[in-house]
């Protein structure tokens, strides 16, 4: 057995020694036709925008394939032995996921849009091939199979990490390698929801938290080339089919859309809530295995799945749900169907989640939106004698009130209903509506619910305001700091010490001198970059980065203030008696670790802080 293992790790090092030399060779050929790095980074954004789109229509169609072969065919399987394939085959998908999600891709849980939040403000955009890879199947699997999930979030995580690679393997310096990041996602959205517009302005309020010039452009081209890839594709229609005509025909109508508001926000809040509480108490249970999880989730799903069919006649529990969704919009769904209906995707979408299954929550949200939309518009007929045709109406306007109470992205939430429809004539309910659900939701639950994901892992990402940041102006660098430190020789040659960086899955090292002093820092891709360009003739000492360093009695704010003035995510400790000593280093994963452990200690969390929150050190 030992001599089998010792097999395995020789074939990974000299795999890994083959794509190192490989990738050397592809990145001189590069450098040497792209010597600069802005136009580096903008060649890359159009690339990942191209393959960006094609990974989306790849794993939409992955989807539909699955969905096609397995729960579609237990759904039309003869006699009454379609029952026990519906309540099978979610279990068995989520059972599968399970345990490749616990012992190989543990990344790959969840909808992936907190795991490219902290890759994006802790981690220097990086994201693992592994988890790219495992998203892609594994949610393929488990949405295919009837996990009540949507394709979206994982598109997004999906797409995010293959612009992280690329940039990785074109060794770009550490801040363009984040602007990256949120290209990647913004082709994700496009692609997933036809939804050019939506993608920016999504990548924007979720992924960037503001309006950074140097990141717009990138994310508008990556977001249009996408988008048109996936028209080539898929066809240029709209994902979701309206009959012509809606509109805001009465302005009576307009008090039932500010109630849909109110209400949207409600169901934003129980939705949140299930989802978090379930998720907690899953994540507790000692009963059963974390592998074993996702398939209660799978079987609450397929039993679900099966009481509608059996007492509605209607599909919709699994998967997105597009097709009974498109039903809703045309106003022929009965209202006691969308009441149930809307009740049922509740439950079948935050047991999959909280279960721990691989998939977003995107398409149940807009799911859950047109069944509450659809009710108040029955309200609407029923009070002021409207049109039936108002029911699709406010089907159309639910989608986008309950997903801004969800998601928390109100512009978006406006621009993808019209992207994904092709119909702009609800523009004034549609604001109407969502501005109600985001302020009312925002009101009664300030944390949205993707922090709120990361909060239960003890991640909390650095903002500028709130209890655990004004605590975390007590702290010291020297009570966060990590000493213990891989220190790079400055008078080192290049590819011995890309060999020594290699075990590590650190970015960048400090560089001490031959008397131990410290000289700066020296990041991996830096290294690689110049060992394509000269071929190993400098050494570290001729390409290290003098970067700003801090003291041990600064507050860990400060520090985290430098980073973002500096647009770099580490820096050296070093003795205010002598700055050539370096006594440790500071990172962003360090901070979020200590803002953890401060939110315990304020009662933010209970949950028990462990290192298995998912963060590395980024040093």
């Amino acid at each position: 057995m030992k001599d089998y293992g010792h097999r395995f790790r020789a074939a990974v090092r000299l795999w890994r020694f083959r794509l190192h030399r490989a990738n050397v060779a592809g990145l001189r050929v590069f450098l040497k036709l792209i010597p600069e790095e802005g136009q580096r980074v903008f060649a890359l954004t159009i690339f990942v925008g191209a393959i960006c789109g094609i990974a989306a229509v790849a794993f939409h169609l992955a989807i539909h394939f699955a969905e096609t072969h397995l729960i579609d065919r237990a759904q039309a399987a003869p006699g009454y032995s379609w029952i026990w394939w519906v309540i099978l085959l979610p279990t068995l998908g989520g059972l599968v996921c399970g345990i490749l999600l616990e012992f190989v891709v543990p990344d790959a849980r969840g909808s992936g849009i907190p795991q490219v939040k902290v890759a994006y403000v802790v981690h220097d955009g990086r994201l693992a091939l592994r988890t790219v890879v495992g998203k892609f199947l594994l949610g393929t699997l488990q949405i295919g199979s009837g996990a009540s999930l949507g394709r979206e979030g994982p598109t997004v995580q999906i797409c995010a990490g293959i612009a992280s690679l690329f940039g990785q393997a074109a060794a770009l310096s550490r801040q363009n390698l984040t602007r990256l990041l949120p290209v990647g996602a913004a082709a994700g959205v496009a692609a997933a929801f036809n939804a050019p517009l939506a993608a920016v302005t999504f990548s924007i309020e979720e992924i960037v938290g503001d309006l950074d010039q140097t990141l717009l452009s990138g994310i508008v081209v990556a977001a249009a080339l996408a988008a048109v890839i996936e028209h080539n594709v898929l066809g240029a229609h709209p994902i979701l089919h309206i009959p012509p005509g809606y509109g805001l025909h009465h302005t009576s109508s307009l008090l039932l859309y500010a109630v849909l508001g109110v209400v949207a926000a409600l169901v934003s809040l129980v939705f949140t809530d299930l989802l978090l509480v379930l998720r907690k108490k899953f994540r507790q249970s000692r009963v059963l295995p974390g592998w074993a999880r996702p398939a209660i989730g799978g079987l609450v799903t397929g039993v679900l799945a099966v009481v509608a069919l059996l007492w509605l006649n209607e599909s919709g529990i699994t998967g997105g749900g597009y097709e009974t969704l498109n039903r809703a919009l045309a106003g022929v769904l009965d209202i006691r169907v969308m009441l149930v209906l809307c009740a049922m995707k509740v439950l079948a979408t935050t047991f999959s989640y909280s279960s721990g299954g691989a998939g977003g929550i995107f398409a149940p949200s807009l799911f859950i939106g047109a069944m509450v939309g659809g009710v108040i518009g029955y309200l609407d007929v029923g009070l002021f004698h409207h049109s039936s045709a108002e029911i699709g109406a406010f089907a159309l306007v639910g989608m986008g009130a309950v997903f801004a109470g969800i998601i928390r992205a109100p512009i978006t939430s406006v621009l993808i209903i019209f992207e994904m429809t092709g119909s702009y004539e609800l523009v004034l309910p549609l604001m109407i509506a969502n501005m109600i659900a985001y302020r009312l939701a925002r009101k009664w639950r300030p944390t949205p619910i993707y922090e709120a994901l990361l909060e239960q892992d003890n991640i909390f990402l650095p903002h500028p305001s709130g209890k655990v940041t004004h605590a975390l102006e007590q702290i010291g660098v020297g009570d966060a700091m990590t000493t213990d430190l891989i220190t790079i020789p400055a008078d080192m040659a290049l590819p011995e010490a890309l060999e020594v960086m290699s075990p590590y899955d650190f970015a960048t090292f400090p560089v001490v001198g031959t008397q131990r002093e410290y000289l700066g820092l020296v990041s991996r891709a830096r290294v690689r970059r110049n060992l394509a360009l000269n071929q190993g003739k400098q050494t570290i000492a001729d390409i290290v980065e003098r970067v700003p360093t801090v003291f041990p009695d600064y507050a860990l704010v400060r520090a985290v203030v430098i980073m973002n003035s500096s647009q770099i995510r580490h820096l050296a400790v070093v003795d205010r008696e002598d700055e050539r000593r370096l006594l440790g280093m500071i990172t962003m994963s360090d901070v979020v670790r200590e803002q953890a452990v401060v939110a315990l200690d304020l009662g933010v969390t209970g949950k028990s802080f462990t290192p298995e929150s998912g963060l590395t050190r980024s040093f």
